[in-house]
């Protein structure tokens, strides 16, 4: 499918140059257009630019044209002479070639942030815009804005969607051959707003949940897809002509976390990405033989390209107690090391390599149009290019087996870590700990309203509480309540109904001689400091504090912000670490 059928056309840059310099018998990569090189991409090579070529000088090379034979004896133009037809200044090669040479340093670190966004910031340097972008599917997201970018100081989520969709070479021996495909692998990948840090939370694809109705493209009009209630999570693609949006809406409606953007990729991007980088580094405890997946391996580190790659991250029954949590954790030991190895000087500056990588990756891919363009991945790379791999952190949706189920085949999701994370990603707040809120650490008032949180913390007996609930939320201060004695230990606690009035925040008012009170209520709570009330006069001996639940608070147990430190056992792997699969 060509640019301009996919409604493209006008966004297509000049393709980038690779020209032969007949000094030096190297590819150099040329941005002046008006050197007299026709636009790459007309000459229907499908060749990767070489890194060096062995090729006589006069040979002709694809984007270049064709030069007139000289005599042996021709003499090369002097500095300032005439060349095709145009003067050349004395600095003029010297020059581009600088320019050139800074680019594409900037270009190679754009990339190598996350396994299915690298090549946005790398190719633009070696290959043929043209070319890779046209190898991109692109899918219009109904409801959603087809031109957002991404805003500067701004968080975004995008979904990364790995079907098992059996279409490509040598995949309909995988079986279920005519599956439309389903949301097989799933994370949303959070990026903070100052782009110091990025969270990768993958979904279970067996988790029960319930699919929105949603819209999708049909021929040239809209479709419309009816709700499911209580449904596998991977059934909200492909099943009843869902399409990627569809993951989205689902996603959203879990997690109560806008989505931006996705990226989907089939199983020829694991095979042919990781031919492409030369292999990705694992490790495994003890050595597999699975006849399911076919996957070999012996114990300790091993290096798996192409089909060996895929049978790494399918199987099921190598690892843990053979179950899509613990590939899950697999998957994300896998992306880990990928991301490391698409980080390293040897991928990152080897044209063919990259050049391999970029092709192979847009092949594979399919985005939705707000992304679906060359020049649009390069913008997201550019977001995402000063994120360490130290500051990626994967972890896996909290679950709980599924109790309405005798034989315990799904998940559900865990009824208060689930909404914990959850309120992580819509506060902003990394799993990584990378950084503080820059606005609270500039700000006086926070600084002394954050001050209220320093001191000792009263043991969670001797914390005495009224709750009020001015949430507009039936039951909470009661939910509240059974949440504070039941789980935290705070017996001394009373639900006294309903506030006088609707409260748009949160707040806890309290005495100084109630100050440890406070603070441990608030560490339970997630309450932040602008939520905490100091009055002026102590209290009683047995006087209760009051708190008052407000329109900001989303359910007992659950952090009316982000907390600052995650929820406990959501099996973080960090992409700098090399983890050994169990």
């Amino acid at each position: 499918m060509d640019a301009h059928s996919r409604g493209r056309a006008d966004e297509i840059d000049p393709a980038d140059q690779w020209v032969l310099n007949p000094q030096t018998g190297n590819y150099e990569l040329r941005l002046d257009h008006s050197a007299g090189q026709s636009p790459a991409g007309t000459t229907g090579s499908s060749t990767r630019p070489p890194a060096r070529s062995t090729a006589p000088a006069e040979a002709p090379v694809p984007g270049q044209r064709r030069r007139r034979p000289a005599g042996p004896e021709a003499p090369e133009p002097a500095p300032g002479a005439s060349r095709g037809g145009r003067r050349v200044p004395p600095q003029s090669r010297r020059k581009r070639k600088q320019g050139a040479g800074r680019k594409k340093k900037v270009l190679l670190w754009t990339g190598g942030t996350m396994a299915f966004i690298l090549v946005g910031g790398a190719v633009g340097a070696y290959a043929i815009y043209n070319r890779l972008n046209n190898n991109l599917d692109v899918v219009e997201v109904i409801g959603k804005n087809k031109s957002a970018g991404f805003r500067k100081g701004e968080a975004f989520n995008i979904v990364l969607i790995g079907t098992d969709k059996r279409t490509g070479a040598g995949n309909a021996g995988y079986g279920d051959k005519n599956s439309p495909g389903h949301a097989d692998t799933t994370i949303l990948f959070h990026v903070s707003k100052d782009r110091s840090n990025a969270t990768a939370i993958s979904i279970p694809r067996d988790l029960k949940t319930d699919i929105p109705e949603c819209q999708v493209k049909d021929g040239d009009g809209i479709k419309t897809i009816p709700a499911e209630a209580d449904v596998r999570f991977n059934v909200s693609l492909g099943q009843n002509g869902r399409d990627p949006g569809c993951v989205m809406r689902t996603v959203e409606e879990l997690t109560g976390v806008e989505v931006d953007h996705f990226m989907m990729a089939d199983f020829n991007a694991v095979k042919e990405m990781t031919t492409a980088v030369g292999g990705v580094k694992v490790c495994v405890e003890k050595p597999v033989d699975d006849p399911k997946s076919h996957l070999k391996l012996p114990a300790g580190e091993s290096v798996v390209q192409g089909e060996q790659a895929l049978a790494f991250v399918r199987t099921r029954h190598s690892f843990g107690n053979e179950s899509d949590l613990d590939r899950i954790k697999v998957q994300q030991q896998f992306l880990g090391s990928m991301i490391r190895q698409m980080k390293s000087d040897d991928t990152l500056t080897d044209p063919g390599k990259l050049f391999d990588l970029a092709d192979a990756a847009t092949k594979a891919l399919t985005v939705d149009a707000g992304i679906g363009s060359l020049t649009k991945l390069q913008d997201l790379a550019g977001e995402l290019a000063g994120i360490d791999a130290k500051n990626i952190a994967f972890a896996t949706l909290p679950v709980i087996d599924n109790p309405a189920e005798k034989v315990k085949a799904t998940v559900v999701p865990h009824p208060t870590k689930a909404p914990q994370l959850f309120a992580m990603l819509e506060s902003d707040t990394s799993l990584t700990e990378v950084k503080k809120k820059e606005e609270e650490a500039k700000s006086a008032q926070a600084k002394a309203q954050a001050a209220l949180l320093e001191g000792e913390r009263a043991p969670s007996a001797e914390v005495r509480v009224d709750v009020f609930n001015g949430s507009g939320i039936q039951g909470a201060a009661q939910s509240t309540i059974n949440w504070l004695q039941n789980e935290q230990g705070v017996l001394r606690s009373t639900n006294k109904s309903n506030a006088p009035e609707k409260a748009a925040k949160t707040t806890l008012e309290y005495a100084p001689n109630q100050a440890d009170q406070a603070r441990a209520l608030a560490d339970m709570m997630g309450l932040p400091a602008t939520a905490l009330k100091q009055g002026t006069t102590d209290a009683a001996e047995r006087e209760p504090m009051t708190l008052v639940l407000g329109s900001d608070f989303k359910g007992a147990g659950v952090p009316i912000t982000g907390p600052a430190k995650a929820p406990k056992d959501l099996g973080e792997v960090a992409a700098d670490k090399q983890v050994c699969a169990k």
